[in-house]
């Protein structure tokens, strides 16, 4: 199946097939050399470097390129299927290929709205309409880049056991998040510590979410998931010299301390193991004492 598409399929985000061979039941495929290896790799692997937040944007553009074409300029249109970190993988300058046309599926034709097919393809990515019904449409990528980018921005995986009850899911968890313009920060990876531009990730959070949409017919097309993603990897408005996210970090930090003592808010008190706690309420909390009147610190361009 790889063979039938990529020997048709010229461009350049798409992985190059050098060559095959076919000898009896063996099979062997030749793609072109992709030296930085797969985007899941950068984003997972144990002692990688964070990739920087304009790296990890113009993987994203590419990477929604390699689809816009398959889904709306290839001369037969395919739906790809298999949409995943594993399967995108990088040249020298981080430029993003689509590779593993295994599972790719012709797209309808005659009028026909969906493909109905076994339902195939990695969980944690595959879209539930699709996983429901196993009818196939393009938006069904659309989904699947939705996760990625989710992916991307939290550096997260899509399904991660180790993690807490309630955060296996990446999708579920990150959902109530996404259209909260104070929250999102909760998402994005700590491990960019504040190293990415506010206007481009709450511009990515929103791209994700109507990606994510669970009605198909709202998910965008892959070049309007273009024409979106094109500023936001040149701006420059990076959060770590924001007022407002130097506030919520010191707000986080505080909560962690308090939570590693045992210390947890219910109902607006603070309490430990379930017992009010008798002491100050945190000074820029919600429930702040009337009678603290810290002072404050000036906000960036001298405003007070």
């Amino acid at each position: 199946m790889s063979v039938n598409f990529l020997g048709n399929l010229l461009h350049p985000n798409l992985v190059k097939l050098v060559g095959y061979c076919i000898e009896d039941d063996q099979r062997l495929l030749v793609y072109e050399f992709m030296p930085r290896g797969s985007l899941e790799n950068h984003l997972f692997r144990k002692g990688s470097l964070p990739l920087p937040w304009s790296i990890r944007m113009k993987i994203a553009l590419g990477a929604a390129k390699g689809l816009a074409f398959l889904h709306e300029e290839a001369e037969k249109p395919v739906i790809y299927r298999d949409f995943k970190t594993s399967n995108i993988l990088l040249d020298a300058d981080y430029n993003a290929k689509l590779s593993d046309f295994g599972l790719a599926k012709d797209a309808p034709e005659d009028g026909k709205t969906h493909v109905s097919t076994r339902v195939m393809g990695t969980y944690g990515y595959a879209a539930p309409e699709y996983v429901m019904t196993g009818h196939l449409t393009s938006k069904s990528d659309v989904y699947s880049f939705g996760v990625v980018l989710l992916e991307m921005l939290t550096g997260r995986r899509s399904m991660d056991k180790n993690r807490p009850n309630g955060e296996h899911n990446l999708v579920e968890w990150a959902r109530p998040h996404l259209g909260d313009k104070r929250r999102f920060y909760r998402l994005l990876d700590p491990r960019l510590e504040g190293h990415f531009s506010i206007k481009g990730s709450q511009k990515a959070t929103q791209l994700a979410a109507q990606c994510l949409s669970r009605d198909p017919k709202a998910r965008p097309r892959m070049s309007e998931v273009v024409e979106t993603l094109k500023p936001l990897q040149n701006l420059k408005d990076m959060a770590s010299s924001s007022y407002y996210f130097q506030t919520m970090q010191a707000d986080n930090t505080w909560s962690i301390r308090n939570s590693k003592n045992g210390i947890r808010t219910q109902g607006g008190f603070m309490t430990r193991n379930g017992q009010p706690l008798r002491t100050l309420s945190h000074p820029n909390g919600p429930h702040a004492s009337p009678y603290r009147h810290p002072q404050q610190s000036p906000k960036p361009n001298g405003k007070q």
